[in-house]
């Protein structure tokens, strides 16, 4: 260990900027064995990781590194997969650069962090490519189960720690394929959907049940399930889209989320329609927003064949909420961006887009949360071609009590369900809340932390709630 005095930071070898604007492939190859080994163990084993309170899931980070620079690949698995239930998931698509590798000691002694997330994924990967991912390991039967509405990260990391726990789990989602974001809304190039696959497979053949097709609120109503169900887990994710309101911004506007599930569909090969406004092929794409999802939006228009793709941010790159590594990747594969500008107005010919006009902003004073608020620039005011404009502002809640037939679940003003900071219990006894549902868009990896946190407490609660039950009888 402490090899970062003579080893270098690297990452895994990218493939070419020509060759993955060509596909939907992850950009990154295969680490190299020796080389993440050598940066496992650049790590400096410090006395107080601040890796590990930088992490969500608060992983044991110092321990499998040094277990991976050490060549011990299968006790460094077991670690990391011991505090995360996706660990080759988040090592692709967590924004480290904020999170674990933003807080290593070495990254602030210039040294440059440990490439933790790269190590993270090649352990797992390597794991599954030798057979040491074994199946879900049961508990005794408890003789109780669990509903769980919605297969994002957080439904799927709960149903795991429940099925371990013994509980007879079925999870309902309302689309045709389970994985929810994981599955629909993350780009291929970022997590390649066999990934996310695999991990489905072992729940089922766990006996986790999923019901596809199925939405709550047609097909059963909350307190339906309420009564087929000893506990139930709301994790639907929010993915109501915040509107564009400049004018202009009407039905030719794309919701992100729309054209990425598109593509995502593209790339599985199971499209049912040819809808050319959610193709970018040939023509001037303008995405607005800063966020991941907008990095999401603007790499794939680019493998799309766009002719030129643009992107709009009201505040300058320091302030970008995104990961940095994401913007770096976009700018390599030729994504041109527009920071401190505003959309004015879409302008139209007739129902085509022609441009966006854009408002030139400056930083002013803190808002409430800290950050410098943007403020218009008198005087700078500019157009930017487009035929194609993406909305990718963020997502909020839908309006759960309403569709759920559920009206005495408590949700806050801004439509989260409210629910018990310790015990993610809601205002419905046996009803739990997990992941961006209750917390607000987030990253998926505080969804997986939410869902297993949600998992023990329903455990507690079951378990009181049995015993309770079998004192009576």
């Amino acid at each position: 260990m402490l090899r970062f005095v003579d080893i270098d930071q690297a990452y895994p070898e990218k493939r070419s900027e020509t060759e993955r604007r060509k596909d939907f492939k992850e950009i990154y190859r295969p680490f190299d064995p020796q080389k993440a080994a050598g940066q496992a163990s650049r790590c400096s084993q410090c006395g107080i990781p601040f890796c590990q309170s930088g992490c969500p899931l608060q992983n044991n980070i110092p321990d499998w590194l040094m277990l991976a620079g050490e060549g011990r690949l299968r006790e460094a698995y077991e670690t990391s997969a011991a505090t995360s239930t996706m660990p080759e998931i988040c090592g692709r698509i967590c924004p480290q650069d904020r999170l674990c590798e933003g807080s290593c000691v070495i990254e602030q002694s210039k040294h440059g962090a440990v490439t933790i997330g790269s190590v993270e994924q090649y352990i797992t990967d390597t794991a599954w490519s030798e057979g040491w991912v074994e199946p879900i390991k049961v508990g005794p039967a408890r003789g109780a189960s669990v509903g769980i509405v919605g297969s994002g990260p957080a439904g799927l990391a709960a149903a795991e720690r429940l099925r371990e726990a013994g509980f007879e789990v079925t999870v309902y989602e309302r689309s045709d394929r389970a994985g929810g974001l994981l599955m629909y809304g993350i780009p291929g190039f970022k997590l390649d959907k066999s990934v996310v696959q695999r991990r489905l497979d072992r729940l089922t053949e766990g006996g986790v049940e999923f019901k596809l097709n199925f939405e709550v609120g047609r097909d059963a109503s909350l307190p339906e399930l309420r009564e087929k169900h000893h506990a139930v887990l709301l994790a639907t994710g929010v993915y109501a889209a915040r509107q564009l309101t400049c004018p202009g911004s009407g039905d030719g506007v794309i919701a992100a989320l729309d054209y990425l599930t598109r593509s995502n569909r593209d790339d599985l090969g199971d499209v049912r329609d040819n809808d050319p406004t959610l193709n970018a092929e040939g023509k001037n794409v303008v995405v607005i927003g800063g966020g991941d999802t907008a990095m999401d939006c603007v790499r794939t228009a680019i493998r799309q064949g766009a002719k030129s793709v643009t992107c709009l941010y009201r505040r300058d790159r320091e302030n970008m909420p995104g990961s940095a590594r994401e913007v770096k990747h976009a700018e390599e594969e030729g994504v041109v961006f527009e920071w401190l500008a505003s959309p004015l107005a879409v302008l139209t010919k007739g129902e085509a887009i022609q441009a966006v006009r854009v408002q030139g902003m400056r930083l002013g004073a803190p808002d409430a949360s800290g950050r410098r608020a943007p403020e218009p620039e008198p005087g700078r005011t500019f157009d930017v071609a487009a035929d194609m404009v993406v909305s990718a502002l963020g997502f909020s809640p839908e309006d759960i009590p309403e569709a759920f037939s559920a009206p005495d679940l408590s949700v806050h003003r801004d439509g989260r369900v409210e629910g018990d900071t310790a015990t993610k219990m809601t205002s419905l006894d046996g009803v739990f809340v997990a992941g961006d549902l209750h917390r607000g868009a987030s990253l998926v990896v505080w969804a997986i932390r939410d869902g297993m946190d949600a998992a023990r407490s329903i455990t507690s609660y079951l378990d009181n709630r049995l015993q309770v039950l079998g004192a009576a009888e």
